[in-house]
């Protein structure tokens, strides 16, 4: 069962990743970026503050925990545990991956810990935002883009990327609540 599932996510990979053009490789490869998305991360704070004001700091905090946890997890636990190599360091793979700029990520790939990530900030913002739900369109859109643009720069197999967003929706879940929890117990009044 597991190798059938390995080559399933191996031929989903290779035909996703074979979903390329030119004009498109610097394109996902600005959306994979980190430091890239310095500005939308600065308008989630102004946003943030402007509907919670003071009590902003603890939703400020429940994201930093969310991000910190799928992070760990994703990264520093589940990567070293499994060590199962990125498509772009496949040697099974060499030559068939479209790889762009040179870029091949670090030895192991699973999971995503750009899925978790982008995934538990919008779990978080659309729980914090619920009643703002044409914002989570937006932000659900961009976790998904973020994702893919894993699999067409070849470092991740979509197995990676679904198993790190459901860790980041988990986490976005937990991190929100022990905000709330937070907020409840010392009458500091988040919603």
């Amino acid at each position: 069962m597991i190798e059938f599932l390995i080559d399933l996510d191996t031929d989903l990979f290779l035909f996703l990743n074979g979903l390329h053009s030119p004009w498109m490789d610097n394109i996902m490869f600005f959306i994979s970026g980190k430091k890239e998305w310095i500005p939308l991360y600065f308008i989630f704070v102004f946003m943030i503050i402007r509907q919670f004001k003071w009590q902003a700091i603890w939703i400020l905090l429940g994201i930093g925990l969310t991000i910190t946890l799928s992070d760990q997890l994703a990264s520093g636990i589940m990567k070293p545990l499994f060590a199962r190599m990125r498509p772009s360091r496949s040697p099974e793979l060499d030559g068939l991956v479209h790889i762009v700029n040179g870029y091949t990520g670090g030895m192991f790939g699973f999971a995503s810990s750009h899925a978790a990530n982008a995934f538990g900030l919008a779990t978080f913002l659309w729980l914090a935002f619920k009643d703002q739900y044409k914002w989570f369109v937006w932000i659900l859109a961009w976790a998904f883009i973020v994702a893919y643009s894993r699999i067409y720069l070849g470092v991740h197999y979509p197995g990676d990327i679904v198993v790190g967003a459901l860790i980041g929706v988990g986490f976005g879940q937990l991190g929100y609540r022990i905000q709330r929890y937070a907020g409840n117990r010392w009458n500091i009044g988040t919603k």
